[in-house]
């Protein structure tokens, strides 16, 4: 799209990843569940941070921030909205985005908690048991969305994850309104079943209204949103309620519905599976980008799936090749 100094502009949760290996009788002993998610406070947190082993890894996070950082190793021009602490994590979050030229202009939060952290514990088996502290990345609010930005931006994408803090949902309208008053389109992701789950109504709602214009489902997140065990009628819903749906299916790739027409293209095969967090952002990058360069469905889709392919081939939930180098030697023209 003409005059844009962004292709993709994300909002959502800035989170760091802190990874270490573990032996099991650390979860025994800290009474964990191996496998879950945990939600823990500030205080859980920091004494958790402190008994972790000392080689562990530091890398950026947060679903939304995942696909900023996709759209730029494609090549693509990206910004990202969310809330870090003036703190060392903080730190790294910033400095990580500088590296792969993702624009982050957000103020940093200098009183209050600290910067959001997954504390991802790694069993000898490959099995990840997460802490998540939440933190700074529910203080984010109207303030920090700049109408210069998201004017800038060829299409603004925000997730679903998000849609909790009374002040982030304002975040978002705004965010929209400003999108839409400068002619670009809205998007969001559902994020998760139980995020739909909680959300149904608002999400439909957003969609109906009009404020979000793309909207981003895997499979269950579709089903979830309709109520329904057969994905055909969540497909034919999606199609009535929002201009276009982007639905994951895995394995069999992906699909695509826009006025009335529905796309779908396979997943490129990948031999060993090794870590799926983070397909569905991956993918998002790779759709909102050849959006953004006004490229066909079929396109956007190889791209979203060829991002895929590449993330869920290694631990992490951000790119370790040269997608863009990759999108040519398949020839994915974006």
């Amino acid at each position: 799209m003409a005059d844009t100094q962004f292709d993709v502009l994300t909002i959502g949760n800035a989170i760091v990843d802190v990874i270490a290996p573990i032996d099991p009788a650390f979860l025994a002993r800290e009474g964990m569940d191996e496998g879950i998610m945990h939600l823990v406070d500030a205080e859980r947190s920091a004494y958790l941070y402190e008994r972790m082993p000392a080689e562990k890894r530091m890398i950026s996070g947060g679903s939304s921030a995942n696909t900023a950082a996709g759209v730029a190793n494609f090549g693509g021009r990206a910004a990202f909205v969310g809330k870090v602490a003036r703190d060392d994590l903080g730190d790294i979050f910033a400095a990580d985005f500088h590296a792969l030229g993702v624009h982050y202009g957000v103020s940093r939060l200098t009183d209050g908690p600290a910067t959001a952290r997954s504390m991802i514990l790694v069993s000898p088996g490959g099995e990840r048991t997460m802490n998540t502290y939440l933190g700074a990345c529910q203080q984010l609010t109207v303030a920090d969305i700049k109408e210069a930005e998201i004017g800038a931006a060829a299409v603004t994408y925000m997730e679903g994850y998000l849609w909790d803090p009374p002040e982030a949902k304002k975040a978002f309208v705004v965010a929209a309104n400003f999108a839409h008053k400068h002619e670009r389109p809205t998007a969001i992701t559902l994020s998760d079943p139980f995020c739909v789950n909680r959300f149904r109504d608002e999400f439909l709602d957003l969609m109906r209204s009009k404020t979000i214009d793309y909207v981003f489902a895997n499979i269950e997140e579709a089903k979830a949103l309709y109520e329904t065990d057969n994905l055909h009628d969540a497909v034919q819903q999606l199609a009535k309620d929002c201009e276009l749906a982007a639905v994951t299916m895995g394995a069999q790739g992906a699909m695509a519905i826009r006025d009335g027409e529905i796309v779908t293209v396979p997943a490129f095969p990948v031999p060993d599976v090794v870590d799926a967090t983070g397909a569905g952002d991956l993918f998002a990058s790779g759709f909102l980008l050849a959006l953004a360069r006004e490229r066909d469905l079929r396109t956007a889709l190889a791209a979203g799936c060829l991002a895929a392919s590449e993330v869920i081939s290694h631990i992490g939930a951000r790119p370790m090749r040269d997608l863009a180098q990759m999108a040519r030697d398949r020839k994915i023209a974006l």
